[in-house]
Protein backbone atom coordinates (compact mmCIF):
# COMPACT_ATOMS: atom_id res chain seq x y z
CA UNK A 1 0.00 0.00 0.00
CA UNK A 2 2.91 2.51 0.61
CA UNK A 3 4.33 1.96 -2.63
CA UNK A 4 1.22 2.36 -4.28
CA UNK A 5 0.51 5.61 -2.32
CA UNK A 6 4.35 7.16 -2.93
CA UNK A 7 3.98 6.11 -6.86
CA UNK A 8 0.21 8.26 -6.83
CA UNK A 9 1.99 10.98 -4.85
CA UNK A 10 4.58 11.07 -7.33
CA UNK A 11 2.46 11.01 -10.63
CA UNK A 12 0.69 14.11 -8.48
CA UNK A 13 3.66 15.74 -8.42
CA UNK A 14 4.48 15.68 -11.72
CA UNK A 15 1.36 16.87 -13.19
CA UNK A 16 1.47 19.71 -10.78
CA UNK A 17 5.08 20.70 -11.88
CA UNK A 18 4.22 22.76 -14.51
CA UNK A 19 1.95 24.94 -12.40
CA UNK A 20 4.80 25.25 -9.74
CA UNK A 21 7.63 26.40 -12.26
CA UNK A 22 5.00 28.95 -13.71
CA UNK A 23 4.22 30.78 -10.03
CA UNK A 24 7.91 30.31 -9.28
CA UNK A 25 8.72 32.08 -12.16
CA UNK A 26 5.96 34.91 -11.72
CA UNK A 27 6.68 35.47 -8.46
CA UNK A 28 10.77 35.43 -8.50
CA UNK A 29 10.81 33.22 -5.55
CA UNK A 30 13.94 31.49 -4.51
CA UNK A 31 14.25 27.61 -4.52
CA UNK A 32 15.20 27.55 -0.69
CA UNK A 33 11.86 26.05 -0.33
CA UNK A 34 11.82 23.65 -2.45
CA UNK A 35 15.08 22.80 -1.79
CA UNK A 36 13.91 21.90 1.94
CA UNK A 37 11.00 20.34 0.47
CA UNK A 38 13.10 17.26 -0.76
CA UNK A 39 14.66 17.00 2.64
CA UNK A 40 18.13 19.87 1.61
CA UNK A 41 18.90 22.71 3.21
CA UNK A 42 19.35 22.05 6.97
CA UNK A 43 21.77 24.66 8.16
CA UNK A 44 20.43 27.17 10.26
CA UNK A 45 18.82 24.64 12.89
CA UNK A 46 18.48 25.56 16.53
CA UNK A 47 20.20 23.96 19.00
CA UNK A 48 19.19 20.66 20.46
CA UNK A 49 17.03 19.68 21.74
CA UNK A 50 14.76 20.10 19.29
CA UNK A 51 10.74 19.34 18.74
CA UNK A 52 9.15 19.47 15.36
CA UNK A 53 5.55 21.14 15.03
CA UNK A 54 4.13 21.43 11.65
CA UNK A 55 1.25 24.01 11.03
CA UNK A 56 -0.04 23.97 7.60
CA UNK A 57 -0.28 27.58 6.62
CA UNK A 58 -1.39 30.95 8.11
CA UNK A 59 -4.69 29.77 10.31
CA UNK A 60 -2.69 26.68 11.79
CA UNK A 61 0.04 29.21 12.31
CA UNK A 62 -1.89 31.37 14.13
CA UNK A 63 -3.29 28.59 16.29
CA UNK A 64 0.07 27.12 17.53
CA UNK A 65 1.62 30.12 18.79
CA UNK A 66 0.14 30.20 21.96
CA UNK A 67 1.28 26.21 22.15
CA UNK A 68 4.40 27.09 20.94
CA UNK A 69 5.06 29.70 23.31
CA UNK A 70 4.00 27.52 26.49
CA UNK A 71 6.37 25.18 25.48
CA UNK A 72 8.97 27.36 25.50
CA UNK A 73 7.91 28.82 29.23
CA UNK A 74 8.11 25.06 30.64
CA UNK A 75 10.65 23.84 28.69
CA UNK A 76 13.31 26.87 28.15
CA UNK A 77 15.90 23.79 26.77
CA UNK A 78 13.87 22.67 23.92
CA UNK A 79 14.19 24.23 20.78
CA UNK A 80 10.99 24.27 18.10
CA UNK A 81 11.33 24.00 14.57
CA UNK A 82 7.77 25.56 13.46
CA UNK A 83 7.16 23.82 9.52
CA UNK A 84 4.58 25.12 6.94
CA UNK A 85 3.45 23.92 3.39
CA UNK A 86 2.82 28.10 2.20
CA UNK A 87 5.22 31.10 1.43
CA UNK A 88 2.25 33.01 3.43
CA UNK A 89 2.87 30.26 6.47
CA UNK A 90 6.64 30.88 6.76
CA UNK A 91 6.00 34.95 6.70
CA UNK A 92 3.66 34.37 9.80
CA UNK A 93 6.28 31.79 11.65
CA UNK A 94 9.14 34.49 11.20
CA UNK A 95 7.42 37.81 12.03
CA UNK A 96 5.48 36.04 14.87
CA UNK A 97 7.17 33.53 15.94
CA UNK A 98 10.76 34.72 17.36
CA UNK A 99 11.39 31.40 19.33
CA UNK A 100 10.59 28.89 16.67
CA UNK A 101 12.79 28.31 13.43
CA UNK A 102 11.25 27.76 9.83
CA UNK A 103 11.66 25.23 7.66
CA UNK A 104 9.29 23.67 4.88
CA UNK A 105 7.60 20.28 5.44
CA UNK A 106 8.81 17.60 2.97
CA UNK A 107 7.49 15.87 0.60
CA UNK A 108 6.23 12.89 1.31
CA UNK A 109 8.61 10.79 -0.43
CA UNK A 110 11.03 8.12 1.77
CA UNK A 111 13.93 10.05 0.57
CA UNK A 112 12.59 13.69 1.55
CA UNK A 113 11.38 12.32 4.79
CA UNK A 114 14.41 10.64 5.93
CA UNK A 115 16.69 13.72 5.19
CA UNK A 116 14.26 16.31 6.60
CA UNK A 117 14.46 13.97 9.86
CA UNK A 118 18.00 12.88 9.88
CA UNK A 119 18.59 16.56 10.08
CA UNK A 120 16.28 18.07 12.65
CA UNK A 121 16.47 15.08 14.75
CA UNK A 122 13.28 15.79 16.98
CA UNK A 123 12.82 14.47 20.13
CA UNK A 124 9.12 14.36 18.80
CA UNK A 125 6.80 15.76 16.23
CA UNK A 126 3.58 17.79 16.56
CA UNK A 127 0.83 18.07 13.39
CA UNK A 128 -1.96 20.83 13.84
CA UNK A 129 -5.02 19.68 12.96
CA UNK A 130 -5.02 16.53 11.00
CA UNK A 131 -2.14 16.52 8.12
CA UNK A 132 -1.78 12.41 7.78
CA UNK A 133 1.58 11.94 5.63
CA UNK A 134 1.47 8.36 5.66
CA UNK A 135 5.77 7.89 4.47
CA UNK A 136 6.65 10.47 7.41
CA UNK A 137 4.08 8.62 9.99
CA UNK A 138 5.60 5.33 8.95
CA UNK A 139 9.50 7.13 9.43
CA UNK A 140 8.70 8.42 12.54
CA UNK A 141 7.37 5.53 13.91
CA UNK A 142 10.52 3.23 12.64
CA UNK A 143 13.00 6.56 13.93
CA UNK A 144 10.96 5.92 17.82
CA UNK A 145 9.96 9.42 17.47
CA UNK A 146 6.39 10.03 19.60
CA UNK A 147 3.59 11.63 16.88
CA UNK A 148 0.87 13.65 18.27
CA UNK A 149 -1.96 15.19 16.20
CA UNK A 150 -2.70 18.75 18.36
CA UNK A 151 -6.33 20.07 17.70
CA UNK A 152 -7.43 17.36 15.22
CA UNK A 153 -10.45 17.34 13.29
CA UNK A 154 -12.24 15.80 10.67
CA UNK A 155 -14.11 17.59 8.43
CA UNK A 156 -17.10 16.04 6.54
CA UNK A 157 -14.99 16.04 3.32
CA UNK A 158 -12.42 14.74 4.63
CA UNK A 159 -14.14 12.06 6.75
CA UNK A 160 -15.76 10.45 3.60
CA UNK A 161 -12.58 10.86 1.51
CA UNK A 162 -10.22 8.72 4.55
CA UNK A 163 -13.53 5.87 5.02
CA UNK A 164 -12.96 5.15 1.20
CA UNK A 165 -9.31 3.83 2.51
CA UNK A 166 -10.21 3.02 5.94
CA UNK A 167 -7.49 -0.56 5.92
CA UNK A 168 -4.91 1.66 5.24
CA UNK A 169 -5.70 4.68 7.47
CA UNK A 170 -5.84 2.17 10.41
CA UNK A 171 -2.28 1.70 9.51
CA UNK A 172 -1.17 5.05 9.26
CA UNK A 173 -2.63 6.13 12.22
CA UNK A 174 -1.09 3.34 14.21
CA UNK A 175 2.19 5.58 13.70
CA UNK A 176 1.04 8.11 15.88
CA UNK A 177 1.70 8.04 20.00
CA UNK A 178 -1.83 10.61 20.93
CA UNK A 179 -4.52 12.38 19.09
CA UNK A 180 -5.62 15.56 20.77
CA UNK A 181 -9.13 16.29 19.67
CA UNK A 182 -10.87 19.73 18.77
CA UNK A 183 -14.62 17.99 19.62
CA UNK A 184 -16.26 14.73 20.41
CA UNK A 185 -17.57 14.33 17.41
CA UNK A 186 -13.91 14.52 16.08
CA UNK A 187 -12.95 12.02 18.46
CA UNK A 188 -15.58 9.55 17.11
CA UNK A 189 -14.40 10.24 13.33
CA UNK A 190 -10.81 9.36 14.14
CA UNK A 191 -11.34 6.16 16.04
CA UNK A 192 -13.88 5.24 13.35
CA UNK A 193 -11.31 5.73 10.76
CA UNK A 194 -8.63 3.36 13.39
CA UNK A 195 -7.34 5.28 15.94
CA UNK A 196 -7.00 3.56 18.85
CA UNK A 197 -9.52 4.79 21.73
CA UNK A 198 -7.58 4.76 24.74
CA UNK A 199 -5.03 7.27 22.40
CA UNK A 200 -7.50 9.64 21.54
CA UNK A 201 -8.59 12.56 23.92
CA UNK A 202 -10.62 15.74 23.19
CA UNK A 203 -9.10 19.00 24.48
CA UNK A 204 -10.80 21.87 22.72
CA UNK A 205 -9.95 23.94 20.36
CA UNK A 206 -6.62 25.66 20.78
CA UNK A 207 -7.62 28.52 18.43
CA UNK A 208 -10.08 29.33 21.43
CA UNK A 209 -6.64 30.10 23.76
CA UNK A 210 -5.42 33.10 21.06
CA UNK A 211 -4.36 35.88 23.03
CA UNK A 212 -6.04 39.28 22.22
CA UNK A 213 -4.74 42.03 21.38
CA UNK A 214 -2.18 43.95 23.69
CA UNK A 215 -3.67 47.24 26.00
CA UNK A 216 -3.10 50.36 23.42
CA UNK A 217 -3.13 48.40 20.30
CA UNK A 218 -6.03 49.27 18.73
CA UNK A 219 -5.15 53.36 19.09
CA UNK A 220 -1.96 52.19 17.16
CA UNK A 221 -3.65 50.37 14.65
CA UNK A 222 -6.21 53.01 14.03
CA UNK A 223 -3.30 55.50 13.15
CA UNK A 224 -1.62 52.80 11.13
CA UNK A 225 -5.09 52.18 8.86
CA UNK A 226 -5.55 55.89 8.58
CA UNK A 227 -8.98 55.90 10.83
CA UNK A 228 -9.84 58.47 13.01
CA UNK A 229 -12.40 56.44 15.44
CA UNK A 230 -15.23 58.11 14.37
CA UNK A 231 -16.48 56.38 11.56
CA UNK A 232 -18.15 52.57 12.10
CA UNK A 233 -15.88 50.11 10.21
CA UNK A 234 -17.41 46.40 9.15
CA UNK A 235 -14.43 43.91 8.28
CA UNK A 236 -14.69 40.88 6.14
CA UNK A 237 -12.27 38.46 6.85
CA UNK A 238 -10.83 35.71 4.58
CA UNK A 239 -13.11 36.07 1.70
CA UNK A 240 -13.17 33.75 -1.21
CA UNK A 241 -13.74 34.08 -4.84
CA UNK A 242 -17.35 34.40 -5.09
CA UNK A 243 -18.22 36.50 -1.71
CA UNK A 244 -16.86 39.51 -2.33
CA UNK A 245 -19.67 40.55 -5.22
CA UNK A 246 -22.18 39.73 -2.45
CA UNK A 247 -20.09 41.63 0.08
CA UNK A 248 -19.53 44.38 -2.15
CA UNK A 249 -23.02 44.58 -3.16
CA UNK A 250 -24.29 44.50 0.70
CA UNK A 251 -21.70 47.46 1.45
CA UNK A 252 -23.12 49.85 -1.46
CA UNK A 253 -26.68 49.72 -0.38
CA UNK A 254 -25.07 49.81 3.38
CA UNK A 255 -23.58 53.07 2.55
CA UNK A 256 -27.13 54.73 1.61
CA UNK A 257 -28.17 54.66 5.58
CA UNK A 258 -24.61 54.43 7.00
CA UNK A 259 -22.51 56.78 4.53
CA UNK A 260 -19.39 57.00 6.58
CA UNK A 261 -18.94 52.90 6.96
CA UNK A 262 -15.69 51.61 6.36
CA UNK A 263 -15.02 48.32 4.48
CA UNK A 264 -11.97 46.12 5.23
CA UNK A 265 -11.94 43.25 2.68
CA UNK A 266 -9.49 40.72 3.49
CA UNK A 267 -9.28 37.64 0.81
CA UNK A 268 -7.98 34.65 2.10
CA UNK A 269 -5.53 34.95 -0.35
CA UNK A 270 -3.35 37.39 -0.83
CA UNK A 271 -2.18 37.06 -4.18
CA UNK A 272 -5.93 37.29 -5.05
CA UNK A 273 -5.47 40.90 -4.38
CA UNK A 274 -5.43 42.29 -7.62
CA UNK A 275 -8.61 40.63 -8.41
CA UNK A 276 -10.17 41.90 -5.26
CA UNK A 277 -9.44 45.51 -6.57
CA UNK A 278 -10.88 45.05 -9.99
CA UNK A 279 -14.13 43.86 -8.75
CA UNK A 280 -14.19 46.72 -6.44
CA UNK A 281 -13.90 48.89 -9.40
CA UNK A 282 -16.42 47.30 -10.76
CA UNK A 283 -18.87 48.51 -8.48
CA UNK A 284 -17.61 51.81 -9.22
CA UNK A 285 -16.19 52.16 -5.74
CA UNK A 286 -12.18 53.16 -5.20
CA UNK A 287 -9.64 51.26 -2.55
CA UNK A 288 -6.50 51.76 -1.39
CA UNK A 289 -4.17 48.63 0.07
CA UNK A 290 -3.24 48.23 3.56
CA UNK A 291 1.02 48.83 2.32
CA UNK A 292 -0.29 51.74 1.14
CA UNK A 293 -1.67 53.40 4.56
CA UNK A 294 -1.86 55.76 6.19
CA UNK A 295 -1.72 57.55 3.66
CA UNK A 296 -4.13 60.33 3.02
CA UNK A 297 -7.29 57.88 1.41
CA UNK A 298 -10.68 58.81 -0.19
CA UNK A 299 -12.80 58.51 2.15
CA UNK A 300 -14.89 56.15 0.40
CA UNK A 301 -12.11 54.09 -0.85
CA UNK A 302 -12.59 50.06 0.41
CA UNK A 303 -9.51 49.02 2.15
CA UNK A 304 -8.09 45.67 1.06
CA UNK A 305 -5.49 43.58 3.44
CA UNK A 306 -2.88 42.89 1.34
CA UNK A 307 -0.53 41.36 4.37
CA UNK A 308 -0.47 38.16 6.05
CA UNK A 309 -0.85 37.75 9.88
CA UNK A 310 -2.79 41.15 10.67
CA UNK A 311 -6.25 39.62 10.42
CA UNK A 312 -6.96 39.12 13.73
CA UNK A 313 -5.45 42.41 15.41
CA UNK A 314 -7.09 44.26 13.11
CA UNK A 315 -10.48 42.92 14.52
CA UNK A 316 -10.55 44.94 17.35
CA UNK A 317 -11.20 48.10 15.53
CA UNK A 318 -14.24 46.92 13.59
CA UNK A 319 -18.05 47.24 14.86
CA UNK A 320 -19.21 44.08 13.12
CA UNK A 321 -17.02 41.24 11.80
CA UNK A 322 -18.01 39.05 8.50
CA UNK A 323 -15.98 35.37 8.06
CA UNK A 324 -15.56 34.34 4.96
CA UNK A 325 -15.22 30.72 3.45
CA UNK A 326 -19.02 30.71 4.35
CA UNK A 327 -21.23 31.90 1.74
CA UNK A 328 -19.56 29.62 -0.44
CA UNK A 329 -19.12 26.18 -0.07
CA UNK A 330 -15.72 25.90 1.55
CA UNK A 331 -16.34 25.25 4.94
CA UNK A 332 -15.87 28.48 6.61
CA UNK A 333 -12.65 29.70 9.25
CA UNK A 334 -12.46 30.60 12.00
CA UNK A 335 -14.46 32.82 14.13
CA UNK A 336 -13.17 32.37 17.23
CA UNK A 337 -10.59 35.46 16.58
CA UNK A 338 -12.92 38.30 16.47
CA UNK A 339 -15.29 36.52 18.95
CA UNK A 340 -12.66 36.76 21.53
CA UNK A 341 -12.23 40.42 20.84
CA UNK A 342 -15.76 41.02 21.69
CA UNK A 343 -17.17 40.97 18.12
CA UNK A 344 -20.30 40.10 17.35
CA UNK A 345 -19.81 38.12 14.03
CA UNK A 346 -21.35 37.34 11.13
CA UNK A 347 -20.82 34.16 7.99
CA UNK A 348 -22.74 32.43 6.07
CA UNK A 349 -24.27 28.88 6.27
CA UNK A 350 -21.14 26.54 5.00
CA UNK A 351 -19.42 26.39 8.04
CA UNK A 352 -18.48 22.66 8.51
CA UNK A 353 -14.74 22.88 9.08
CA UNK A 354 -15.86 25.30 11.99
CA UNK A 355 -19.52 23.51 12.72
CA UNK A 356 -18.80 23.66 16.66
CA UNK A 357 -17.39 27.24 17.09
CA UNK A 358 -20.62 28.28 14.94
CA UNK A 359 -23.15 26.37 16.79
CA UNK A 360 -21.28 27.86 20.12
CA UNK A 361 -21.35 31.47 18.74
CA UNK A 362 -25.53 31.08 17.62
CA UNK A 363 -26.76 29.25 20.56
CA UNK A 364 -25.28 31.96 22.54
CA UNK A 365 -26.77 34.52 20.83
CA UNK A 366 -23.34 35.64 19.77
CA UNK A 367 -23.73 35.42 15.72
CA UNK A 368 -25.42 35.58 12.72
CA UNK A 369 -26.31 33.28 10.09
CA UNK A 370 -26.91 35.26 6.22
CA UNK A 371 -27.36 33.18 3.12
CA UNK A 372 -27.18 36.21 0.66
CA UNK A 373 -26.19 40.05 0.13
CA UNK A 374 -29.61 40.78 1.28
CA UNK A 375 -30.12 38.95 4.33
CA UNK A 376 -26.29 40.02 4.82
CA UNK A 377 -26.97 44.07 3.89
CA UNK A 378 -29.98 43.59 6.96
CA UNK A 379 -28.43 41.79 9.31
CA UNK A 380 -24.99 44.30 9.19
CA UNK A 381 -27.74 47.10 9.05
CA UNK A 382 -29.07 46.18 12.37
CA UNK A 383 -25.59 45.71 13.81
CA UNK A 384 -24.62 49.38 12.50
CA UNK A 385 -27.70 50.82 13.94
CA UNK A 386 -28.00 49.35 17.44
CA UNK A 387 -24.88 50.05 19.34
CA UNK A 388 -26.81 48.39 22.59
CA UNK A 389 -27.39 44.70 20.36
CA UNK A 390 -23.71 44.72 18.93
CA UNK A 391 -22.30 45.25 22.86
CA UNK A 392 -24.39 42.19 24.03
CA UNK A 393 -24.02 40.08 21.21
CA UNK A 394 -19.80 41.12 21.63
CA UNK A 395 -19.67 39.90 25.36
CA UNK A 396 -21.85 36.96 24.74
CA UNK A 397 -19.38 35.83 22.00
CA UNK A 398 -16.54 36.44 24.18
CA UNK A 399 -18.01 34.92 27.11
CA UNK A 400 -18.90 31.34 24.83
CA UNK A 401 -15.38 31.05 23.45
CA UNK A 402 -13.54 32.14 26.81
CA UNK A 403 -15.62 29.38 28.67
CA UNK A 404 -13.64 26.91 26.24
CA UNK A 405 -10.71 28.01 26.63
CA UNK A 406 -7.91 25.58 28.29
CA UNK A 407 -6.24 23.69 24.93
CA UNK A 408 -3.35 24.50 25.52
CA UNK A 409 -3.11 23.21 28.77
CA UNK A 410 -4.53 20.02 27.84
CA UNK A 411 -2.07 19.66 25.22
CA UNK A 412 1.00 20.46 27.09
CA UNK A 413 -0.35 17.53 29.52
CA UNK A 414 -0.64 15.11 26.46
CA UNK A 415 2.89 16.34 25.66
CA UNK A 416 4.58 15.83 29.17
CA UNK A 417 2.56 12.25 29.62
CA UNK A 418 3.14 10.38 25.95
CA UNK A 419 6.34 12.41 24.16
CA UNK A 420 8.63 13.88 26.53
CA UNK A 421 11.27 11.51 26.65
CA UNK A 422 11.50 10.36 30.69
Amino acid sequence: MYAIYTCLLGILVLLYAPVFVVRRLLTQRTGVGLLQRLGYRSAGLPPEPRCWIHAVSVGEVMAVIPLVNALRRRWPELHPVVSTVTPTGAQVVRDRLAAATHRYFPLDFPGAVRRALAAIQPKFFIALETELWPNFLRTLRRRGVPAMIANGRISDRSFRRYRLARPFMRRILAGVTVFAMQSAEDARRIIALGAPPERVVVTGNLKSDAVPNEPGAEQLWRRLMGLTGEEPVWIAGSTHRGEEEVLLEAFVGLRRRHPSLVLVLAPRHPERVPEVERLIRGRGLTSVRRTGLPSARDTDAVIVLDTVGELAQLYQLSEVVFVGGSLVRLGGHNMLEPALRRKPVVFGPHTSNFREGAELLVNAGAALVVSDAKELEGALDRLLSDAGLRTRMGEAAFEAVAGRQGAVLQTLELIERFLMPA
